[in-house]
């Protein structure tokens, strides 16, 4: 995949935008999850709309990315359970020379989640927890094109 940085502060999504889709086994049995970034608002923020599907259930995301009044890159997520989220850009290079990505506070500490390209196709998109011996691992995903 050809991972190019576009313009302005969210160049950094600019390969993330279209729709993508994974299927991966996880705790809960296997799910799909379909994830579509789009541009939104005159180009002031990138939209994530994600659908889960997983043991015949379902979990939605709304997500928005965009810079806030101290200038920084930050997502702020609402998700279907009622949960919501926000963090800001962090150095994901650990994960990747290429990988993106943003640092949390949960509540039960910080979290990541990175972004990077696939030597074939798509991207790889991780979900880690900061614990005293590093980072652990809780999601593992790899998207395609839908």
């Amino acid at each position: 995949m050809d991972w190019k940085k576009g313009r302005g502060k969210l160049g950094v999504f600019h390969n993330l935008l279209g729709a993508w889709i994974t299927e991966a086994d996880s705790e809960m049995g296997q799910v799909t999850c379909r994830r579509e970034y789009s541009i939104v608002l005159e180009g002031k923020y990138i939209q994530l709309l994600a659908h889960w599907e997983f043991s015949g259930k379902t979990y939605d995301e709304i997500t928005l990315i965009g810079v806030n009044a101290e200038k920084e890159v930050c997502f702020w997520s609402f998700t279907s359970d009622g949960k919501q989220s926000d963090g800001k850009l962090a150095d994901m290079t650990e994960l990747h020379p290429d990988a993106v990505g943003f640092h949390a506070e949960m509540p039960a500490g910080l979290a990541r989640q990175g972004y990077w390209p696939d030597d074939g196709e798509g991207f790889h998109w991780v979900v880690e927890a900061k614990t005293k011996k590093g980072w652990t691992r809780m999601v593992d995903h790899h998207y395609r094109p839908a």
